[in-house]
């Protein structure tokens, strides 16, 4: 399933870079894009984790930038 996200409250390019990259390293993401100056995120992934890769991207993304935002 591919989907966008709005992703608020992102500091910098480099941050959004480093969730991207711990997003696209979880079991079932096919490929995901974070656009900093968007703020939106693309995502494709396995539809029967879908929710659950969600769930996981919100968590790594707290751990990298406390104040970002996933509108999901």
């Amino acid at each position: 399933m591919k989907k966008a996200f709005k992703f608020r409250d992102i500091d910098c390019a480099q941050c959004a870079q480093k969730i991207e990259d711990a997003a696209a390293k979880i079991e079932g993401v096919n490929k995901v894009r974070i656009n900093f100056l968007s703020e939106r995120m693309t995502l494709d992934a396995d539809d029967a984790r879908f929710d659950e890769i969600i769930a996981e991207i919100k968590k790594v993304a707290k751990t990298i930038e406390p104040d970002a935002v996933l509108e999901a």
